[in-house]
């Protein structure tokens, strides 16, 4: 049973803006699911807001801790669940001509996860600097499509980088024998396999 201490370091308002979009998961799947589209995109939207805050909160105030890691790392794949999920339901015109790359996207995220769960029995909590900038690039490539429209040099842009970003996350995994949070990319694992 955790002390009412440990509890107290739990409650931080990074570890609070994860679960506020762990929570709002099941909502903003059902306004995905039956076509509530301008609720969904505005919902989806604070939560790629709150997404960039809590990181931002986490590192500026020293609040990074393994917990937080993790709950964000949930967090972050009910986020780009519910975009896949509503680039479906709702632009799947635009994406016709472009979905064998989207399929490819789509395939690397669930493996990079999916390893994690085979081999260290839990989501992966790397936080690289590519996938977080690959977040970003995500999340402003959603909300231009959502809000202006589908621009194919942008989004090749953000497959191709979210793609390389996948495949370093894969290879560290490979590399390491045990999950560990906020790693910042192959270069530094590289080479502290090297000292």
């Amino acid at each position: 049973m955790k002390s009412g201490n440990e509890l107290r370091k739990r409650i931080t308002i990074p570890n609070i803006l994860s679960a506020y979009r762990i929570i709002t998961f099941p909502l903003i799947l059902f306004l995905a699911l039956n076509k509530h589209e301008n609720l969904f995109v505005i919902l989806l939207i604070v939560n790629l807001i709150t997404d960039i805050l809590d990181g931002f909160i986490a590192r500026t105030f020293s609040m990074q801790t393994e917990f937080g890691a993790r709950l964000d790392s949930i967090a972050d794949i009910g986020t780009y669940i519910l975009a896949i999920i509503g680039i479906f339901m709702f632009k799947a015109n635009e994406f016709k001509p472009h979905l064998e790359s989207f399929y490819v996207f789509i395939f690397l995220f669930l493996s990079a996860n999916l390893l994690s769960l085979v081999k260290f029995k839990r989501l992966p909590s790397l936080h690289l600097y590519s996938w977080k900038i690959g977040g970003y690039i995500q999340g402003l490539f959603f909300f231009i499509l959502f809000v202006f429209g589908f621009y194919p040099s942008f989004y090749y842009f953000m497959i191709i980088w979210g793609i390389l970003s996948f495949l370093e996350h894969i290879c560290i995994q490979l590399l390491i024998n045990r999950m560990q949070s906020n790693l910042k990319g192959l270069f530094w694992v590289l080479k502290a396999r090297q000292l």
